[in-house]
């Protein structure tokens, strides 16, 4: 679940605009201004918050629900660290030693 506040929140993190989200995810920007002019929990079809959920998701952002691990409790949204420039490739192939 996503609640209006936290799709904003991620924008913001994002540093984008309602337009921009809408092509990310594939929805109308009327779509995305519903979304984000609800109070509480979004609600709606079901395949547009999985498209909504998985573009942000792609984009780094981690969605932390209620009673999810912060310091002051509540819901939120965090930006995920990089990844490392290795992350996902292969580990290199140990060499063999010399006796």
């Amino acid at each position: 679940m996503i609640t209006a506040a936290q799709l904003r929140a991620a924008r913001a993190l994002l540093g984008i605009d309602q337009r921009e989200l809408a092509a990310q995810c594939g929805l109308s920007v009327p779509t995305i201004q519903r979304m984000e002019g609800r109070d509480g929990v979004i609600r709606g079809n079901v395949d547009s918050l999985m498209k909504l959920v998985a573009a942000l998701d792609s984009a780094g952002i981690e969605l932390i629900g209620e009673g999810g691990v912060s310091a002051s409790g509540g819901r939120g949204v965090r930006l995920r660290a990089a990844a490392p420039a290795s992350a996902g490739k292969p580990a290199a192939k140990p060499q063999p030693v010399a006796e």
